[in-house]
């Protein structure tokens, strides 16, 4: 899956209610101050593209694992070490970037999908991003991307929900909870705008990084997948890390044409709705 190899990859933090709270990671953030308290915690970087010409008087200072390209559509490798590791169900917006004198001005969402930000749980981590790539097919995002006709109420994002499964020894288990997309804490205008100041003002503290000194260090790219936040885990989510031949399943679905029993149906007969989903299914290796 090269397709975003020249795109920066970018998580946020806390942008759904309870979240971290299931993920064990409450305590890494209790000296993050927010606007207001359903404010995401922060961002993230999960891939930095190498750039293909020298950046005059900039370091990258990222770990250098960062450059090492996560995404997969069909599959989650399980790091080497012996940890932890569960899926996160969330959406994966590409957006053009856009500077003014060297300064990024604007992001612009353009798709979204279906994405797994797959994450190891350890305690005391330095950064979150430590967390975020562990090599190659650490990540998920679906080849089938859905269209935004425009990021804001009305939009075609209006009509669509979450969903997540596993598949373990046969049966299928909801992961995530099934919850529409207007339930994240910050969306639309009000995520862009948090967006394009916290990159431009996170600094180097506690989990986060300097998000904007990593943009630059990658030559300002013009592209980005950027996460949006993971939803709520079922009670067995919270407590199921993944294992060998696990199969995961992140759906997003169009709520007005689809019902919970369409989506199930998909699954089990490995048949889906292009046109009104779009799906990430993976085995773990």
């Amino acid at each position: 899956m090269p397709k975003y190899e020249n795109f920066v990859g970018l998580g946020i933090a806390g942008n759904f209610a309870l979240h971290l709270a299931q993920a064990g990671e409450l305590e890494e953030f209790k000296d993050i101050i927010t606007a207001e308290e359903a404010a995401p915690k922060g961002m993230f970087p999960f891939y930095l593209p190498k750039p293909n010409f020298p950046v005059n008087g900039l370091l990258l200072h990222a770990k250098d694992i960062l450059s090492t390209y996560p995404l997969s559509s069909a599959h989650i490798r399980l790091p080497k070490e012996d940890v932890n590791v569960q899926a996160e169900p969330e959406v994966g917006l590409i957006c053009d970037l856009h500077y003014t004198a060297g300064k990024l001005s604007k992001i612009v969402p353009t798709y979204f999908g279906a994405y797994n930000d797959c994450s190891i749980r350890v305690a005391g981590a330095s950064k979150i991003s430590d967390k975020k790539n562990w090599g190659a097919d650490s990540k998920g995002f679906s080849n089938t991307l859905i269209k935004i006709d425009k990021f804001k109420n009305g939009g075609v994002m209006d009509d669509y929900s979450i969903c997540s499964f596993l598949r373990r020894d046969g049966e299928l288990h909801a992961y995530g909870e099934d919850v529409a997309l207007s339930g994240y804490s910050y969306f639309y205008g009000k995520l862009l705008d948090w967006m394009l100041n916290q990159i431009t003002t996170q600094e180097d503290f506690g989990p986060l990084e300097a998000v904007e000194e990593y943009i630059m260090a990658c030559g300002s790219p013009k592209e980005a997948l950027i996460s949006i936040g993971a939803t709520r885990y079922t009670a067995y989510g919270e407590r199921t890390f993944l294992k060998l031949h696990d199969e995961v399943f992140v759906i997003l679905y169009n709520s007005k044409v689809l019902s919970a029993e369409d989506i199930l149906n998909s699954i089990n007969n490995n048949s889906f709705d292009d046109k009104n989903m779009s799906v990430l299914a993976q085995k773990v290796l």
